[in-house]
């Protein structure tokens, strides 16, 4: 236990201590929530007002209520693609200590395989969960500002949502990164996942508008549920809301489904315990996966 305490305070300190690689992990999220506001605001806005149109309700949804769901849906968006590449820049400690000779030296000292592993699983946690909450509490002054619907229980639900997408894009960054032994060969793979992760998990653009078929496969990657978890509880208050303004349950319900807060597995509805189960899940199968790897990894062999 001591072994993997010293490992993790080695780790974080080593981020931290890299002010180049810290900053631009934590100006992620600010970046890509001014792309969103700039260029994805007016995007969802059309989408909402022409629903709603489309929908011949007969009733008028206050700029409020609309900025709530605009700033909702953006909200979700970009945490969904934040709690996960940011994790693959802040696991870059581990592919460094392969690159300068560290990780040599730390396995010819008498730590396991499987300790050094969680050390380096447990300090990306850490230093990604930072960035992430950091993330989490720009975006709620943006939310504040816009319109507000949110209640306590919704951003306990978001911040518990946040970590486990977290731990979740930590645990899948450290299977990926234990392959990797060069700086290239991480940015690449960083720059892969930036740029696609928001697409299949549905961020950029709700699953929903894709082919039943797309839909259908981008419903078995987990990354999926931790999106339809975050759009949906950043988007509740402001789904009360249109309630109080007697919309049609099943007007309420087509929005949902719009947005991928409602998620479908082959045409069955996907509870939020699910999701969770889902997530979960795939946390945990991808730690056991990732601690076996650097275990048959680092066998020495037997010397006769």
């Amino acid at each position: 236990m001591n072994e993997l305490k010293a490992l993790i305070k080695r780790n974080t300190k080593l981020f931290f201590k890299d002010k180049g690689t810290f900053f631009t992990a934590l100006i992620t999220p600010l970046i890509l929530l001014f792309l969103y506001v700039c260029f994805l605001g007016d995007i969802y806005r059309d989408s909402f007002k022409l629903t709603f149109e489309q929908m011949n309700i007969g009733i008028t949804v206050p700029d409020k209520v609309l900025n709530a769901l605009v700033s909702g849906q953006l909200f979700s968006s970009l945490l969904a693609v934040c709690c996960v590449t940011v994790a693959f820049c802040s696991n870059m400690i581990m592919v460094n200590d392969k690159v300068n000779g560290s990780r040599s030296d730390l396995t010819i000292t008498p730590v396991k395989p499987s300790t050094m592993a969680l050390g380096y699983y447990i300090s990306t946690a850490i230093s990604t969960l930072v960035i992430t909450f950091v993330a989490t509490g720009i975006c709620l002054i943006y939310v504040g500002a816009t319109g507000w619907f949110m209640s306590a229980k919704d951003i306990f639900s978001l911040v518990l949502d946040a970590f486990l997408l977290t731990m979740f894009g930590t645990a899948l960054s450290s299977v990926i990164i234990v392959f990797l032994s060069s700086q290239g060969q991480i940015s690449a793979v960083g720059t892969i996942v930036s740029s696609g992760y928001g697409f299949i998990c549905g961020a950029y653009m709700p699953i929903s508008q894709f082919s039943e078929t797309l839909q259908n496969i981008i419903a078995l990657l987990p990354g999926t549920y931790g999106t339809s978890l975050l759009r949906t509880h950043a988007m509740n208050g402001a789904f009360l809301e249109l309630e109080k303004l007697n919309l049609p349950k099943e007007a309420i319900e087509g929005i949902k489904d719009m947005v991928d807060s409602n998620l479908y597995f082959f045409g069955t509805k996907v509870s939020d315990l699910a999701k969770y189960g889902v997530l979960v899940g795939s946390v945990l199968l991808l730690i056991v996966a990732y601690v076996v790897i650097n275990i048959i990894r680092n066998k020495k062999p037997i010397v006769k």
